[in-house]
């Protein structure tokens, strides 16, 4: 059993991009989807699908460019269990000069860093995708 389930979703992910699979599967959650949903709108995975069958698995489709590189370089975990990392709207982070993607969870749910910014909501940053 895992003490950080988001930082073994990321590293499943980072795993499966190195050993070049179409797709990996991860124990499902709320947040875990809702994660797997910012990613596809910001277009670092193709697709996420969240199987009905028990147990409930998070299926989650791998995107690579035309020269089979990774859409995702670099995924790091920010906010872990014991250090947990909140900002406020000047302090939200800016991956590669706003080229990645800041990942939050605010009051009003899972958002991207710039959707976070443009509701003028912070929260806890959960992690950063390059």
């Amino acid at each position: 059993m895992s003490l950080d389930p988001i930082s073994d979703m990321l590293t499943t992910i980072r795993n499966g991009l190195k050993a070049r699979l179409h797709s990996v599967t991860v124990p499902a959650s709320n947040l875990k989807g809702e994660i797997a949903r910012v990613m596809k709108d910001a277009g670092y995975i193709a697709d996420s699908v969240m199987t009905t069958e028990f147990p409930k698995k998070l299926i989650i489709t791998l995107k690579y460019s035309d020269r089979a590189e990774p859409a995702i370089r670099e995924i790091k975990r920010v906010s872990k269990p014991g250090l947990r990392k909140f900002v406020s709207v000047p302090e939200i982070p800016l991956v590669l000069d706003g080229m990645g993607l800041a990942i939050l969870s605010t009051s009003k749910g899972i958002m991207s860093g710039a959707e976070a910014k443009k509701a003028r909501l912070g929260g806890e940053v959960i992690c950063t995708v390059a």
